[in-house]
Parts: structure tokens; sequence; C-alpha cells
């Protein structure tokens, strides 16, 4: 954040790249599941949801040092992994104080699971909209349930189409993520059919890929190291094309490849794009050396 920044976080701290510049406020640390066998990212933290007296002082401190430099942000962020499995009452508050203090704060945004989507009512979601809770982002992962269940997401791909539709008809944009290569060699034809076909029945306002990265310590890494086969890069590209061409979308999908694990960055509109990034991604393809792995990002 800015120098002197008077929030002190429970590190680490993770936020999707749209909200780069987002104010981020803990609602809770931590994943309610943290079971996924590819995620690192809050195993070094027990999940909790924050008292609300820590939480609403966050955002006081917060909204007392953006008043004094005079930059008031655009966005607000509620971490860690799932803050939407916050009580309703929690979310509430935490809303309303951000509409009060920040009045002119374009959107509030938050991860979420379908285990929680579908644990709140529609009238719940429609509430927390109307407080300011204007995008949430899902990590699908796969429409495969052999997939989710091998890597022990904690969902069915029925689950997240259910979640996501209450979701988005309570007023909440959603953004989804899914990971190309997530099902290695043994799983690619049935990942590549079913998360298109979960794409197509959800049709998110917003769409990401990311590139499945082995992280050392984690069960997946494990699962490599015992002979489960990766794709190559070019494998890579044919899921990413075979997913969108496969897929039909009854909204306008805003699509972005932007994440850090992937190799090739690419962005559109779907399905006004669709037919030339299809297009781009085999040209793609056809150049694309045999056997290739993709690099492992430096920092991860």
């Amino acid at each position: 954040m800015f120098w002197n920044f008077p929030i002190v976080y429970d590190e680490p701290v993770f936020r999707p790249p749209s909200e780069g510049r987002s104010l981020l406020i803990q609602q809770t640390i931590g994943c309610s599941n943290n079971k996924c066998t590819y995620c690192n990212m809050y195993r070094s933290k027990t999940y909790r949801v924050r008292p609300d007296s820590e939480v609403l002082e966050d955002i006081r401190k917060a909204a007392d040092y953006y008043n004094r430099i005079g930059q008031l942000p655009e966005k607000i962020f509620l971490c860690d992994g799932d803050a939407l499995g916050a009580p309703m009452e929690s979310l509430e508050r935490s809303l309303k104080l951000i509409a009060e203090l920040f009045p002119d704060v374009k959107r509030v945004g938050v991860y979420a699971t379908a285990e929680n989507m579908l644990e709140k009512t529609e009238e719940e979601l429609k509430r927390l909209s109307e407080l300011g809770l204007k995008i949430a982002y899902l990590g699908l992962e796969s429409g495969c349930d052999k997939v989710l269940h091998l890597t022990v997401k904690g969902n069915t791909a029925q689950e997240m189409i259910e979640a996501s539709i209450k979701l988005m008809n309570a007023g909440i944009e959603l953004s989804v993520i899914a990971m190309l290569g997530l099902g290695g060699q043994k799983f690619t034809t049935s990942h590549v059919e079913e998360t298109a076909k979960v794409l197509s029945a959800i049709s998110p306002n917003y769409l990401s890929f990311l590139t499945t990265i082995p992280v050392p310590g984690t069960p997946y890494h494990r699962m490599v190291e015992r002979g489960f086969e990766m794709l190559t890069v070019k494998e890579l590209l044919g899921e990413m094309r075979d997913i969108l061409n496969k897929a039909s979308f009854s909204r306008r999908v805003l699509f972005r490849t932007n994440h850090v694990s992937n190799m090739y960055p690419i962005g559109g509109t779907l399905p006004d794009d669709q037919e030339e990034i299809v297009n781009l991604l085999e040209n793609w393809y056809e150049e694309a050396p045999v056997g290739t792995y993709p690099p492992k990002p430096a920092h991860m």
C-alpha cells in the first residue's frame, strides 16, 4: 500500500489482478475450504471470521488515511479467500460503514465459493448488492466433476452453476476463473468438454484463465512428482482454444488471460471476438514447440 498506511494485514494477502488498485480490507482470514490440492495461498493460515470491531476499525483507519492524503480509492476488495462466507450481519455492517465513509467508491468486490453463495439466500445476496457488493470472483477451475474431486475443490459442477446463477440474479456481477491443464493428460478431454458446458450454462460477466503450476509443497506438486502428467505449452493452448470454441455465451463476457501464470496474454469480448480469439489461438497452437512445458513464474 502507501507509506505509513495504518492497516496491519495478516499476511499473505491476495487479490485478483483487476483489484490491483483497490483498498484491501480483511473481512476473514484464510480460506474456509483450504484443501484445494493445487493451492498454497492460505496454507499458513487457519480460517477465521474477524470480529466486527476489528474490521470496522480497519475501515475507519483507512478512511482517515485517504482523507488526509486526499486520494480516495475507487474500489474496495474484501479479503481473504472467501469473505462472502462471513455472517450476513458482519458483511452488512462492513458494507454500511464503507458506504458511509467512502460514498464515492464505485464497487466492493469479494472472493466467493459456490458453497458460500449457496448458503446465503437470494434475498440476502440482493441485500448485499444494494449495500454496494457489486462483484464476486469464483474459482470454478474446471467444469469436470472428476477434476474437481481430484483437486478437492469442495463443490460439484452443478453447484457451481446454481450458485453462479443465484448470485447474478441478485444483481452481483460474477468473474469466473478456470484453470488450463488442471486435469493433466488424464482428464484433458473431459476437462475441456465439461468446462465449456459449465461456462455456457453460467455465461459470467467476466472470464479469465490461469495456467496450472504445480507449486512445491502442495499435494498437486507431489502428485506430479509421482507421475501425474502435466500438459505442454502446445496442449495448454489447445485446451484454451477448444474450451472457447465449444462454449456458447448468452451475454457479453469480458475475457482476459492477464494472470502472471499465463504465457500468452489475450483479451476480448465474448461472443463478439470469440471466433477471432479462437483463430489466434489456433495459429499459436500450430507455432508452439512440441514437448515444451511452461516456465514456473519466478515469484511463485
